[in-house]
């Protein structure tokens, strides 16, 4: 005996949308996401940076105890030189002063003029040898400052050339970083796509679209390709929670 039963089936808009859901979202269940496409990359060394920290292990000659030797005066001995021969000749010209001023009070060759002769001669020894020491030492001075500025100078390039390089590298890295981005934002578009219909499809409140009742007879449901699956759940979102995506 036929029994008459009645059903409500989702309106056409809806069941529409949720069969092409599902046809979408089927492809993509159990798939694999290659995240090689989108495997992070480091910016490689720029050339700045190269050539800085080259630069940079080479100052080692530039701060040892011999630091200054290249930075000696090549002609510091000729000035040593011309300056004690300066020297030479104005003691000799005091020292013939002394002998005129003793040969004109009678003292010359006396034992008085002798001591003050010697006495000069000792003076002036000593002052000369002073003088030799203040002019190795200006030179010694002179060549450790410009070992100094050089060193200075070479490190504030090497610093500024690495500083340049840096600011290179970052902008290398960042537009590495973008592409990894885009290339996983490529990897992931069909299923963020998927994920915003289904969050739609999933808001839609039981009621919001008309639907259709049918009455038959005997056990058979009314031939609808989603009435089954749906199985009088209320709103799309008893669908996705069937589907095991939302609820």
């Amino acid at each position: 005996m036929a029994i008459e039963q009645t059903q409500v089936l989702p309106a056409p808009v809806l069941e529409g949308a949720l069969t092409a859901f599902t046809k979408k979202l089927s492809p993509l269940i159990g798939k694999t996401i290659d995240t090689s496409k989108y495997a992070p990359k480091v910016a490689d060394q720029t050339q700045l940076q190269k050539d800085a920290s080259a630069a940079a292990a080479g100052l080692g000659s530039l701060v040892g105890p011999d630091a200054y030797k290249p930075f000696m005066s090549p002609y510091q001995q000729e000035v040593i030189d011309a300056t004690l021969s300066e020297f030479d000749r104005q003691q000799a010209i005091q020292q013939t002063g002394l002998r005129d001023a003793a040969i004109d009070r009678g003292a010359f060759g006396g034992a008085r003029s002798g001591i003050m002769e010697a006495q000069f001669l000792n003076q002036g020894a000593m002052d000369r040898a002073a003088l030799q020491a203040n002019l190795l030492q200006q030179g010694f001075q002179q060549a450790q400052a410009a070992a100094a500025n050089d060193l200075a100078a070479r490190q504030g390039l090497g610093q500024y050339q690495q500083a340049l390089g840096q600011a290179d590298q970052g902008f290398a890295q960042a537009k590495l970083d973008a592409q990894t981005l885009a290339a996983r934002e490529a990897q992931f578009e069909p299923f963020t796509r998927l994920g915003l219909v289904g969050q739609q499809l999933a808001q839609i409140q039981p009621g919001a679209f008309p639907t259709t009742t049918v009455g038959y007879q005997s056990s058979a449901a009314p031939a609808s390709p989603m009435a089954s699956f749906l199985g009088g759940a209320a709103g799309a979102g008893g669908v996705l929670g069937k589907l095991g995506i939302f609820g």
